[in-house]
Order: structure tokens, then C-alpha cells, then sequence
């Protein structure tokens, strides 16, 4: 009966959510708890020590770090925008791109690919939203591409040796990262050329539509080019000591409308304005500087990410804005996106506290293991990848490897199917996985870009599905993952 609770949980949860029901956060946290008041009332699930609300309770501590670090981070690189560290950045990539909105979406994923390579998904996200979703929306492309593309290429990635899934795979089945990754490169390779076709073909679709609305790159991206690195002198605060790019209380995860696109693009003005009251340009250096020493914290990984986000916050906000003032309007000015992912993330520990206390998690893995009958037993490892699509996307990283891949494990143990083949196999739906609103950096990005979840979703999980499809098929192709 768990089962049919927890698969019944998932399917109201994505239907309120794609059909744009109830916000995202709101969802996450009022059907979960309906859910557990069935499973408790009903007696399928005691109350008590370790039952719903102690599991709630510890997930609110686990995810509580993420949301310090996701708080300052936005801060962060939006007052990095703000103070006109990526202006000259933007300029080089219209220059790259020749006002083609197709070579613009195949350099996100190119982008969010090389950034993606030292494993952290929120960095990733940062960088490609903060170079690149001015210029899309200047140009008039739709933000949703660049998070669709950015997602898919940080998800192909996301097996990289040095990212949470693999090790996770390898340590709890205890086989070698490198035996267990190696034999996988060719599949990601080709899920990142999958990416990259992908991503012409929206930039195909974005390019025709433009044409038929009748606005043409090259006049908008003639009026960015124009500003020349001198404008930027004398950047300040204004006269009044107001804050220029205060952003609208709109557009945030969790709901989207026609006023907010047109409060996107009026914010957007003041972020390429160059003379918006907020530039720094004397400050460049430093403020590059510092970001760089930021990221190189972030890769070495010797501090808690959320501490590193908080100094280098508060140590950007002081120098650039040394008025306590003006340091409340630059942090005040990001709080629709900091309101929006940080109350998501804390909605997210209901859903992940109500699947375990409840043993929804548990009996929905037992019941894949009985379900799976013994004459397609030797096809395990292909059943893994596919079912590691949309368990990876219904659960947490950690539910799935440390929860319901050892089962899966123990069951493929039978039909002769080695450990270090599942753990393979378990890999391939991260694609889909960092799909899912479960996933901090993915709310983030969407955060960042503005976008709403379901929209996001709509284009986005399709995709990810092609892509993780293919890399199983390249694994099946060369033998690395059994069949049958």
C-alpha cells in the first residue's frame, strides 16, 4: 500500500506543478504532508522516533547549509553583475557569437560544459546565468533555453569522478571510481553531443522566431556593442543614493507572468546600462579577483561552501558599497530570487523527510526488486539505468545509491551481474536527475534566470531523457553495461 501512496504522492505532486496548479513550493510541502496524514491515519505508518516528523526535522538540518550557501551566492554574483563585472565578458561573447542566436545557444552548453567540469552544479549555473541570461534577454531569447541548455550540459557532466554520483556508486558498492567511470567516457561523450544538437536546434527555433516577430539582432546587439569600456567611468552611486538595479517582485520560481517578462526586460536595461549608478569599474580588478579566489575555494574544497559564500559576500558588499545603506539596497535588491530558492529548498527536506519516515522509499524499492520477474533477470543492469531516470529524479542522490541501489545490487548479484556493472548503470539518469526540483542547483538556476519551474520543466525533461537514453545505448553498444 506504501507503494501505491508514494507513486499516487508523485504523480499529484508533478501534476500540480506542470499544470501550474499550485507554486512549487507550496506543492512540496502541502502534498507530501497530505500524504503522510494517509499513511500515518491509516496506520501504514507509525508516528514516533524516526517516523515523519523526526525525518522532516533532519532533513530541515541537512538541507539548512545548502540554503545558507545558495542565500549568499545569490547576493553574490548579483552584486557582481550589479557593479559590472561580466559587462566586458558580455560584450566578447556577442562578439564571438556574430548576433546568432544559434551560435549563442551552442555556446551555453559549451559554457555550462567546460564550467561543469569541476563538479559543482550551483557554480556552473552561477556563471552561465550571470554571463548569459543579460544578453539573452537583450536580444529577446527566451531565458528558458539557457536554463534548458545549461541543465542538460551540467547533467551529462554530472558523472564526472569527481561529482557526488559516481562516488557515491563506487563507495557504496565498494568498486574503483576509475573502473567504474573510464568505461563510461564514450557515453558521455555522446550525451554531450547529444547536448550540443539539442541546443542548435533551439537555437534554430529561437532564430525563427525572432525573424517572424521582425526583431533583428544585429540593431540590438549594434546598441550593446557601442558602449565602450570609457562609458563605464565615473559609475557610482547617484545623486540620491539609490540603488539603479533594483530587481521587480516577480518572476520568481515559483510563478511567472506577461508583466513580469516585461519587468525582466526593463531590470534587464539597468544591468547593461552603462551608466547605471551602481558600476564600479575602478573596482574590476578587485572584484575579479576576488570571484576568482572565490571559485578556486569552491574547487579545492578545504572550506564549507557556505561559509566561502558568506565572506565573500560580505566582503564584496563592503567594498563596493561602503554605505550601510547602499549595502541594504544591493541585498535587498536580490531578495525575490533569494525568498524564492531558499523557501523551495526548505519545501524540498518535506518531500524528502515525508518518502523516508513514512518507508515509502523502502517499500517502493522492495516492490521494483519483487516486481521484475525472473526470466528478464539477466537485463538488471539495463532495467538500473533506465529506472535510475526517474527514481534519481523522485529522490534525493543519496536516497537512490545508498538506499535502493544496494538492493537493486544484491537482486542482479543472482543473475551474475558484477556490482561494478549496476553502479554504471546507475549513473546514467543524472541527466534527468539534475532535473529535478529536489536538486539545490537546479533552483537556483531557474532563480537566477527568473524562469518558472514548470515552464523549465516542460522543455527540459524530455531532453534530458534523449540524453540519458543515448549514454545507455553507447554503454550497451560497447558491453560496459550488460544486456541481457
Amino acid at each position: 500500500m506504501l507503494i501505491v501512496l508514494g507513486s499516487a504522492m508523485i504523480a499529484v505532486f508533478m501534476y500540480l506543478i506542470l499544470a501550474k496548479r499550485l507554486a512549487p513550493t507550496l506543492a512540496l510541502v502541502l502534498v507530501p504532508l497530505t500524504f503522510a496524514l494517509v499513511a500515518t491515519g491509516t496506520g501504514l505508518s507509525e508516528p514516533g522516533e524516526d517516523g515523519v516528523v523526526d525525518s522532516i526535522s533532519s532533513a530541515f538540518k541537512d538541507f539548512a547549509p545548502t540554503a545558507v550557501l545558495l542565500f549568499f551566492a545569490i547576493i553574490f554574483f548579483g552584486t557582481m553583475i550589479d557593479v559590472g563585472l561580466f559587462d566586458p565578458l558580455i560584450r566578447f561573447v556577442l562578439r564571438t557569437v556574430k548576433n546568432d542566436p544559434v551560435r549563442l545557444v551552442v555556446l551555453t552548453a559549451v559554457l555550462a560544459g567546460v564550467v561543469s567540469l569541476d563538479g559543482d552544479g550551483s557554480t556552473t549555473f552561477i556563471i552561465t546565468v550571470s554571463a548569459l541570461l543579460p544578453i539573452y534577454l537583450r536580444l529577446g531569447l527566451s531565458p528558458v533555453v539557457l536554463t534548458v541548455v545549461a541543465n542538460l550540459a551540467n547533467g551529462v557532466l554530472n558523472i564526472l569522478p569527481w561529482g557526488g554520483p559516481t562516488i557515491r556508486a563506487a563507495t557504496v558498492l565498494n568498486v574503483s571510481p576509475s573502473e567504474l567511470f573510464n568505461p563510461m567516457v564514450p557515453g558521455m561523450v555522446a550525451g554531450i553531443a547529444t547536448v550540443l544538437l539539442l541546443a542548435w536546434q533551439l537555437g534554430r527555433s529561437e532564430r525563427r522566431r525572432l525573424l517572424a516577430s521582425g526583431r533583428t539582432l544585429s540593431v540590438v546587439a549594434d546598441e550593446i556593442m557601442a558602449v565602450r569600456e570609457p562609458a563605464l567611468v565615473g559609475g557610482g552611486t547617484g545623486t540620491d543614493g539609490t540603488h539603479g538595479t533594483d530587481r521587480p517582485a516577480s518572476g520568481s520560481a515559483g510563478g511567472s507572468s506577461d508583466a513580469d517578462d516585461a519587468d525582466d526586460d526593463a531590470a534587464l536595461e539597468g544591468t547593461l546600462d552603462p551608466n547605471r549608478p551602481t558600476l564600479r569599474p575602478k573596482l574590476i580588478w578587485f572584484n575579479l579577483g576576488l570571484t576568482v579566489a572565490l571559485l578556486v575555494l569552491l574547487g579545492m574544497d578545504v572550506l564549507p561552501l557556505s561559509l566561502v559564500f558568506v565572506a565573500a559576500a560580505a566582503i564584496a558588499l563592503v567594498v563596493n558599497f561602503p554605505k550601510p545603506e547602499d549595502q541594504l539596497r544591493a541585498v535587498t535588491s536580490h531578495a525575490t530570487s533569494i525568498v524564492g530558492v531558499v523557501s523551495m529548498v526548505f519545501a524540498a527536506a518535506v518531500l524528502v523527510g515525508v518518502l523516508s519516515g513514512t518507508g515509502m522509499v523502502t517499500a517502493m524499492a522492495n516492490g521494483i526488486v519483487s516486481a521484475v520477474p525472473p526470466s528478464v533477470g539477466s537485463w538488471f543492469a539495463v532495467i538500473t539505468g533506465v529506472l535510475s531516470m526517474p527514481l534519481t529524479f523522485f529522490l534525493t542522490n543519496d536516497a537512490f545509491y545508498f538506499g535502493i541501489l544496494p538492493i537493486l545490487t544484491e537482486a542482479a548479484g543472482h543473475y551474475g551481474i558484477a556490482p561494478v556493472e549496476m553502479a554504471r548503470a546507475s549513473i546514467i539518469g543524472q541527466p534527468v536527475h539534475m532535473t529535478s526540483p529536489l536538486v539545490p542547483a537546479l533552483l537556483l538556476l531557474v532563480s537566477l534566470a527568473k524562469v518558472n519551474l514548470a515552464d523549465h520543466h516542460r522543455r527540459v525533461i524530455w531532453r534530458a531523457a534523449v540524453c540519458s537514453l543515448v549514454m545507455l545505448g553507447v554503454a550497451l553498444l560497447l558491453g560496459v553495461v550488460p544486456l541481457g
